[in-house]
């Protein structure tokens, strides 16, 4: 009997570790690419952010018709708003419908796309609620996430959506504590939900805790103080951040309180690790996929991750669980060089929320010059 050769990727996904790719565009849609990535690289998922979009207006063609016939509406800003919502909610959508058969497969697990709520309105969170019903109900589709930025203004935005029978991919969370209450706020959302009489089985959500940024701003740090024992914990915080907060996901996901939900339908929100494209060329490649393998979470990555992984990565079991201890010495060991992790996390999510602005701006301006070059095409 011949054996059948496994690849990394499908190793990984037998670990429990949904693979999903950090990347859309409507040629990887239409070009078959995306298929192809489900079919040849066990790609269940796809997550999308306003810097991808940004990228993918700017440097492709396949929009060129739909911007032709949006420009008949102007080119003012409000045409730009309402131009960068039909094309991102149509990537969207399209996407879902390539994710559908997935999604069946896995009774809604996987199969799902991410869209991401204007990051202006980050620090607003009746807007939040707003647009996340708006994206909602415009995509209308069972297998999409809406992005909603777990800042302190977000959060009761999270348990609204939830609460709505909306399913959410909660990201920018840094810090443990916040992680802690991102999992509360999905909780109260359920609740709330149960109260109303809707489905549990059908809201899905993801808390997506980003790595390879922590690591970037640690090990900074580290190279400033210099020291041989500062240096020994260069790119050990962003994987001793997730593993704690894994922790915290099976400390609250046995607890009564989850249990009388779970009785209910509920689905467990699950961890997400992302920012996995590795920043440090010192790095494996692979770092933040292989020392991440835990059952029951996502990990999303962006494409060239992805191939360096079929190509050269490796599983060895589990590399979370029975971490904590030492996880939680890395953390002391920063802190006792003069590392403040707070300090450090709340730099981040200010950091990232300006990233995702600015290419939302970034995005508004390329739409905008797009309007105005078709502007006198349209049919």
């Amino acid at each position: 009997m011949t054996e059948v050769a496994t690849s990394p990727l499908s190793t990984l996904s037998a670990q429990g570790v949904s693979v999903w790719l950090d990347d859309l565009s409507r040629e990887r849609i239409n070009s078959g690419n995306l298929q192809d990535l489900i079919d040849t690289r066990d790609v269940v998922g796809v997550t999308t952010n306003p810097t991808i979009f940004a990228a993918a207006l700017a440097n492709g063609e396949a929009y060129t018709d739909q911007v032709r016939e949006l420009a008949a509406a102007g080119t003012d800003d409000a045409a730009v708003e309402k131009a960068v919502f039909e094309i991102t909610t149509a990537d969207v959508s399209a996407a879902a419908d390539v994710f559908a058969p997935v999604a069946e497969r896995t009774g809604g697990e996987d199969g799902k796309v991410s869209i991401e709520v204007d990051p202006r309105l980050a620090r607003d969170t009746d807007g939040t609620i707003a647009m996340a019903k708006q994206l909602w109900e415009r995509i209308g589709k069972n297998n999409v996430h809406i992005k909603i930025p777990a800042t302190v203004e977000g959060l009761p935005a999270i348990t609204a959506a939830i609460a709505e029978g909306i399913s959410v991919n909660v990201t920018l969370i840094f810090t443990l504590e916040r992680y802690r209450h991102v999992v509360e706020a999905y909780l109260a959302g359920l609740e709330k939900a149960k109260e109303k009489g809707l489905d549990l089985s059908s809201i899905h959500s993801v808390a997506s805790i980003f790595i390879s940024r922590v690591d970037t701003e640690i090990d900074k740090r580290l190279d400033e103080i210099g020291t041989p024992a500062a240096k020994e914990l260069r790119g050990k915080g962003g994987l001793a951040n997730c593993r704690l907060a894994y922790q915290i996901y099976e400390e609250l996901f046995a607890t009564p309180r989850w249990r009388a939900l779970a009785d209910a339908g509920a689905n467990k929100q699950r961890p997400l690790w992302a920012s996995t494209g590795v920043k440090d060329p010192s790095y494996p490649d692979t770092m933040y996929v292989t020392q991440l393998v835990a059952p029951n979470v996502v990990n999303t990555m962006p494409e060239k991750t992805l191939q360096a992984f079929n190509d050269h990565g490796s599983i060895e079991g589990p590399t979370v669980i029975d971490t904590y201890a030492e996880s939680d010495a890395v953390l002391d060991a920063l802190a006792a060089t003069g590392i403040s992790y707070n300090e450090v996390m709340d730099e981040l999510e200010e950091e990232g929320l300006k990233k995702f602005v600015d290419s939302w701006t970034e995005l508004l301006a390329t739409v905008q010059d797009e309007l105005v070059k078709h502007a006198g095409e349209a049919r």
